[in-house]
């Protein structure tokens, strides 16, 4: 049977001024008008739920900072708020401004995801024009998957549909909202047994990062979502990279530093290029130059080859030594200055038959008004007597967008690209060079820790 809101309006919790004018605060920040509705009516359910708790057991308090309505991102993908923390549990809330249909829709995310299944789901309903919200029932992880269980070796069109929701009826909720009480009072976490991530998430995610920088643009209209361009596996790791999942969420908010474009098709080709490089940036191991200081290279540097150098000049002739010297004599004589507690490595590599060398300078560039702050200066060149051959194109990458790309000419006079760049010791940067389209050498990413 149907729930009905009025039966049990002697319940119902009112929802005060300032909890619209919070909600409301908080759905502007989703780009889509149909999205924007259900954070806000989430908003006031969360509000709901804490008063309920806290009426009833001033001991049970909702922590809400790392859940899905934490992030303008989450909440731009999650229809329902997951990750809400009750003391050890996890609570996913589904907030309706109804209960008179029979069923309820409930994304996958919330099911088959392990990082944000918990270990209640909380039937909560909004009506927003009475101002007014109650809890409505409660079910566990185990019973919802029992219940979907039996309802696919049956006749019943519970599965999960195309748009990444399974239909479930309302009477698999407890009616008796106080059962959640005593759940939280009583039972231990382990009681229910959650699901375990059986897969590395970063392997996942490079194994089809081709795809995704492919598909990803596509979501630009506000209105897409993540189920009507991508399947289901794709949505997966996009949904648990929050990196992506902030990527996405710029795209469709139109605040991203590689949008202004001139045209559409330009504008597509540097999105799929970037994402590749943001993908490789999260997904690939970083060669710490920080350890560099203390004339170190880490195991990543050692396996591919990466040599220390000194700043200084050196007697052998058109050694890497010797050629930095050089060119960092040249960079001073156009006002380039190199610190002398900057440190040097150099790495030769191949492309399209092409040989090249980099040289990356790192140096530690903390100050007191910018502490655990470094510096990167990079130098591409090929050794003597090479030249940098034509159309090759140099571009530096961080998790904000492409901050550099150059590429030779046949009118260029100097013999070397140079790039530099400064960041916090949690930023990361991705060089890649490529001479035509599908040949390019992506070269580790660059981390900075001294601590």
């Amino acid at each position: 049977m149907p729930f009905e809101f009025e039966r049990l309006s002697t319940e119902a919790l009112s929802i005060e001024i300032e909890d619209i004018e919070w909600a409301i605060q908080l759905s502007q920040q989703i780009p889509d008008n149909s999205r924007q509705w259900q954070t806000y009516l989430n908003a006031l359910g969360l509000l709901t739920l804490k008063k309920w708790l806290e009426e009833r057991d001033n001991h049970l308090t909702v922590n809400w900072q790392e859940s899905t309505i934490a992030k303008p991102e989450l909440m731009n993908v999650f229809p329902i708020i997951s990750n809400l923390q009750v003391g050890q549990f996890k609570l996913c809330l589904i907030t309706l401004d109804s209960v008179f249909d029979e069923e309820v829709s409930l994304s996958r995310f919330v099911v088959d995801i392990p990082e944000f299944v918990p270990h209640f789901y909380v039937l909560l309903e909004v009506a927003e024009e009475q101002e007014a919200g109650i809890v409505r029932g409660v079910m566990n992880y185990q019973q919802l998957k029992e219940n979907i269980s039996n309802s696919s070796s049956s006749s019943s069109d519970i599965g999960g549909r195309s748009d990444w929701t399974y239909q479930i009826p309302l009477d698999w909720f407890e009616a008796e909202p106080n059962n959640l009480l005593l759940y939280l009072r009583v039972l231990k976490p382990e009681a229910i047994l959650l699901p375990a991530l059986t897969v590395d998430r970063k392997q996942e995610l490079a194994a089809m990062a081709s795809e995704l920088a492919r598909f990803l643009p596509q979501l630009q209209p506000p209105e897409t979502e993540l189920w009507q361009v991508l399947n289901w596996q794709q949505g997966s790791a996009v949904v648990t990279s929050p990196d992506l999942l902030k990527w996405v969420y710029q795209l469709q908010t139109n605040n991203l530093d590689n949008a202004n474009l001139e045209t559409n098709s330009s504008r597509e080709k540097k999105l799929q290029t970037y994402l590749a490089d943001l993908i490789k940036l999260v997904t690939q191991p970083a060669i710490n130059l920080g350890r560099w200081l203390w004339g170190e290279l880490d195991e990543l540097g050692e396996a591919l080859s990466w040599e220390l150098i000194g700043l200084s000049p050196a007697s052998e002739f058109r050694s890497p030594t010797a050629e930095f010297a050089a060119i960092k004599s040249q960079l001073h004589t156009q006002g380039v200055e190199i610190p002398n507690t900057a440190r040097c490595g150099h790495h030769n590599f191949n492309l399209a038959g092409n040989l090249l060398r980099i040289y990356a300078v790192a140096w530690n560039s903390s100050t007191e008004s910018e502490p655990n702050s470094w510096s990167l200066f990079l130098i591409l060149g090929a050794p003597a007597p090479n030249t940098l051959p034509n159309n090759l194109i140099f571009r530096l990458s961080d998790k904000t967008g492409i901050l550099s790309e150059q590429q030779v000419n046949s009118q260029q006079v100097n013999s070397y690209l140079f790039t530099a760049v400064s960041g916090t010791w949690d930023e990361k940067f991705i060089v890649s060079v490529n001479i035509a389209d599908g040949v390019e050498v992506t070269l580790p990413t660059f981390a900075f820790d001294i601590r």
